[in-house]
């Protein structure tokens, strides 16, 4: 889903020609039926040798695998010297790889979603224009509009994914210390106006925000509708998340590849069905001597002409903007970079707000006194 909606996006401009590359060629006649400007090609993404061959007559790279494929798939590509924007929610940390891209020239800017993604350049934002910062807080989620049950959640990644983010511990800084925690705790209950009240908790979604900043508290929760914690942490504790093999019936079974399986056909969205996705993200430090606050708060839908997912859009369209800045030159700098290094440069995230406000996704930035006891 998320990959489709870039490839659209890019092939809407006559000055890109695009290939869309998948190892089910099925599901690229279904995707792409209709769309004569897209050609795709069958692979095997997992094969380096078959990725490399891919990407090499190309100018640019997007990324948008399960996590399991990222980190060996953007080794391949930094290796073969490519301008390269990535999603994938990997274990691994990419920046491990920023030698290699320097060495060969490759340009790389992963985590580019929405959260990693606009939430760090939110945070990256704030930090270059702040005289200090003090705290950092990312709320984020996406949800179906009408709520369902047991679940009331559907999934526009892989369920594996979403799994992820249930079982890896959550990396945080308190008072200045990294602190892990286990996902699904701390639960908070914040109310949207339109939307309710949602239930936050950890999850590890900071990511490079950790490396690249010395914010003293930064946390990031995920949000869904009360009662979901609950429900997953049953899940966890039963041993449904296991990726150790059992024995069933003289078989050797992964938990976790039974209930991806029985989970995916229960969060895939209806055909007509709309979601939302929530973003806010809480600033604050000190401005002209004065403690602030700056929020950045994002609200999106499924779209109504297309129909496309809103979190496959608020996923897909940061990092087509992205590639477009790597394409034009206004960020050219080789190495593997996390979205905040696009911050840093205000004009840049600037440009980048406008860019989603065109195509209908809009973050609102609001700048108040804060109520955060800054530290001295």
């Amino acid at each position: 889903m998320v990959g489709a909606t870039m490839a659209r996006d890019l092939a809407a401009e006559p000055s890109f020609e695009v290939t869309a590359a998948d190892l089910d060629a099925d599901r690229l006649a279904r995707q792409f039926r209709g769309h004569a400007a897209i050609r795709t090609q069958s692979v095997d993404l997992s094969d380096a040798d078959q990725l490399r061959r891919l990407v090499e007559p190309f100018d640019i790279v997007l990324g948008a695998l399960p996590s399991q494929f990222g980190f060996a798939a953007l080794r391949t590509i930094v290796q073969a010297g490519k301008r390269f924007v990535d999603i994938a929610f990997m274990p691994e940390n990419p920046l491990e790889l920023d030698d290699v891209a320097k060495r060969t020239g490759a340009v790389a800017i992963v985590d580019c979603g929405v959260s990693p993604g606009l939430s760090n350049m939110a945070v990256g934002h704030a930090a270059a224009l702040l005289e200090r910062t003090d705290r950092a807080v990312i709320y984020v989620g996406g949800l179906p509009k009408a709520r369902h049950w047991p679940f009331q959640y559907r999934a526009p990644f892989a369920p594996s994914d979403v799994i992820e983010e249930y079982v890896r511990p959550a990396r945080m800084r308190i008072a200045g210390k990294t602190v892990v925690k286990p996902a699904l705790t701390d639960p908070e209950l914040l109310d949207f106006p339109g939307i309710g009240t949602l239930e936050a908790f950890n999850t590890d979604g900071l990511r490079s925000l950790l490396e690249t900043t010395d914010i003293p508290d930064l946390v990031e929760k995920t949000m869904r509708y009360p009662g979901h914690i609950e429900l997953m942490c049953v899940f966890r504790e039963i041993g449904l998340f296991s990726r150790e093999p059992i024995d069933v019936g003289g078989h050797s079974v992964r938990p976790l590849d039974v209930t991806s399986r029985l989970l995916f056909p229960a969060w895939t969205a209806e055909p007509g069905e709309r979601e939302f996705t929530v973003m806010r993200v809480v600033v604050d430090g000190r401005s002209d001597g004065h403690p602030v606050r700056w929020t950045y708060d994002l609200y999106d839908e499924t779209d109504a002409a297309t129909g496309a997912s809103s979190m496959a859009r608020t996923t897909a369209f940061p990092a087509v903007i992205v590639a477009r800045m790597l394409v034009d030159g206004r960020f050219r700098d080789p190495g593997v970079h996390p979205p905040e290094h696009i911050a840093r440069r205000p004009e840049l995230f600037d440009a980048v707000v406008s860019s989603l406000h065109d195509r209908g996704v809009r973050i609102e930035r609001t700048v108040t006194s804060s109520c955060f006891n800054a530290r001295s």
